[in-house]
């Protein structure tokens, strides 16, 4: 199902829309007070995630407060090594901790034969979502990138570097290799559940993509990406796939050639000339207000957010943030984000 009133969907097939349509990374989370409440009622975050009654209802909950154009799924990339065997467990004020699988032998006890049944769960979340929402607003499904979710399962945790999974993946490329074939198959195949069940747009979140030499970036960020756009495609080949390089500065540019995507997603670290000339005369892009300056607000966020509308909106844009937004942003801030973007000049 598609509809031509929904700016979203008019954008990542080319269209210039005015106002550009408007959706956050993580803007369903602990900086509504409505999200705050669900959550204390449950004793984990995957919890959370797989309770489709309450996944869904945090899904909705910004879209009440704030005109978007679209919802995504509340979950997790990290669901997917979950539900690969691997033991994941969220602390907090510390983040994911998962059991390392640091060798060839680690990597080996997991499987993706109870997957389907283990993502069962997202998939009654997407399909409770999309019976809310009008035609205007899709839903946005989502996966992990395999180089992204490999560094929490080789690290068993988030790090600042990903030496570890840098590391095994130069030590032991065919058993790295292994790893990512199998969270590239796992994925392609999430992703295509999700979209059976409701969503009208894909994103593969890269987020540490920026940490690979060029090389690397070519092997562990584009192939597998190309892969999973290429088995999502065969099977739903009308889908829109948003690619998130985070990172990846000049290579952004090779990722959006070569791993088939639709649009490119763009982080803070891009400059807004270049995502023009670079990137939008190829595909549609979405980014790239920086989360910290969204959180400050004020007549420097105000003039950002306006030059970002002046430079990208004369070409196939959807406005978003560089990454997640921050906890601690004030309510207020997204509203005028909100206002200063469906208010911009045609």
């Amino acid at each position: 199902m598609s509809s031509p009133h929904a700016p979203l969907l008019a954008a990542l097939k080319g269209d210039r829309c005015s106002p550009p349509p408007l959706w956050l990374m993580r803007q369903a989370g602990r900086y509504l007070p409505e999200y705050r409440k669900v959550r204390s009622g449950v004793a984990s975050f995957l919890d959370l995630c797989f309770t489709p009654a309450l996944a869904a209802e945090v899904t909705l909950q910004p879209l009440r407060r704030f005109p978007l154009d679209a919802a995504i799924v509340f979950s997790d990339i990290l669901v997917v090594p979950h539900a690969l065997g691997q033991k994941v467990a969220f602390v907090e004020g510390e983040g994911p901790k998962l059991e390392a699988v640091k060798d060839g032998a680690a990597i080996a006890k997991l499987t993706d034969e109870n997957a389907a049944v283990h993502l069962a769960p997202v998939y009654e979340t997407v399909e409770r979502v999309v019976a809310e929402l009008p035609a205007s607003v899709p839903l946005i499904g989502f996966c992990g990138a395999p180089w992204t979710v490999a560094t929490y399962m080789v690290e068993g945790a988030g790090s600042k570097d990903q030496a570890a999974a840098r590391g095994l993946a130069y030590r032991e490329p065919e058993t790295f290799q292994h790893l990512i074939d199998l969270l590239m198959e796992t994925s392609a195949a999430y992703l295509v559940g999700q979209v059976e069940a409701g969503c009208r747009v894909l994103q593969i979140f890269d987020s540490w993509a920026g940490s690979l030499p060029e090389d690397e970036f070519e092997r562990w960020c584009i192939a597998p990406t190309r892969a999973i756009v290429d088995r999502v495609k065969a099977k739903a080949p009308d889908i829109p796939i948003i690619g998130f390089p985070r990172g990846s500065g000049p290579l952004a540019e090779r990722y959006a050639s070569k791993t088939a995507i639709d649009a490119i997603g763009c982080d803070t670290s891009l400059p807004v000339g270049w995502i023009r000339s670079a990137l939008q005369t190829r595909l549609p892009v979405q980014g790239n207000l920086d989360p910290v300056l969204l959180a400050a607000g004020g007549p420097r966020f105000e003039a950002r957010v306006n030059w970002i509308l002046e430079t990208l909106g004369e070409g196939p844009f959807i406005f978003n943030l560089g990454h997640g937004i921050l906890p601690e942003t004030p309510i207020e801030h997204v509203e005028r984000l909100v206002a200063l973007v469906k208010d911009a000049p045609a």
